[in-house]
């Protein structure tokens, strides 16, 4: 599931990985696949980025590719948080105002949001930290989405709760407290209640993160291929 930020416009910033940008030999099928720059026939400017960069502005169809529109929910109790079966769709931080998340999201769709990663650094963190500003600090830990910890805590609970079968006759139960587990890595994990999360503001997400030496010596390497050619 891909997440993103309205900006107004019918259009979309979101982040996914570099790799997918630069090839054209992906399949179309592709769960990252959208529309590269220019080839839009309604908006000429969906598909934009920045070079080496993963965060791309769409348009709202070419970013759906006709599938369904989801709200993510910001700001929910723990109880609501607990109840979702499914992880990546809400958290109990709650959002900023839409004029300071859009601020974000353009800024870091000029700016860039690191290198891809999908456990420490994929689209739901991108959405995360624009709508919320917040960043967390350890990097030692399993993951800041919500989707990535679904996917770490669905087979951690199941293997945590293996040896209570032993003590649980009816399979009901064992699923019963594997499920509860699974819920409660979740939120252990939500950056709405963990302790290790800052608020950082847009400009200086960089600096905190160490991108700014990576951008410029990108930028470096640019310009001296750009010269070299020049030389040729």
């Amino acid at each position: 599931m891909c997440q993103g930020i309205f900006v107004g416009g019918s259009k979309v910033v979101h982040f996914r990985p570099e790799r997918n940008l630069n090839s054209s030999s992906e399949a179309s099928s592709d769960l990252y696949d959208t529309t590269s720059f220019g080839s839009c026939p309604i908006f000429p400017d969906c598909g934009f980025r920045q070079p080496n960069s993963g965060v791309v502005l769409s348009c709202l169809d070419c970013f759906l590719r006709n599938g369904s529109l989801y709200c993510f929910e910001y700001g929910v109790t723990p109880s609501v948080f607990l109840a979702k079966v499914r992880g990546g769709t809400c958290t109990t931080a709650a959002s900023d105002p839409p004029e300071a998340v859009i601020h974000r999201a353009m800024y870091l769709l000029q700016n860039g949001f690191g290198n891809y990663d999908i456990f420490q650094n994929n689209c739901e963190d991108f959405t995360m930290y624009c709508k919320t500003g917040l960043l967390i600090m350890d990097k030692q830990g399993l993951g800041r989405s919500g989707q990535a910890s679904s996917a770490i805590g669905a087979p951690l609970a199941a293997l945590i709760s293996s040896p209570l079968k032993l003590l649980m006759p009816s399979p009901i139960g064992v699923a019963t407290v594997t499920a509860g587990m699974y819920c409660m890595s979740r939120y252990a994990t939500d950056i709405g209640v963990r302790s290790d999360v800052i608020k950082v503001a847009v400009e200086d997400l960089a600096v905190n993160l160490g991108w700014a030496g990576r951008h410029d010596e990108a930028a470096e390497e640019n310009e001296a291929s750009n010269r070299q050619l020049v030389t040729l």
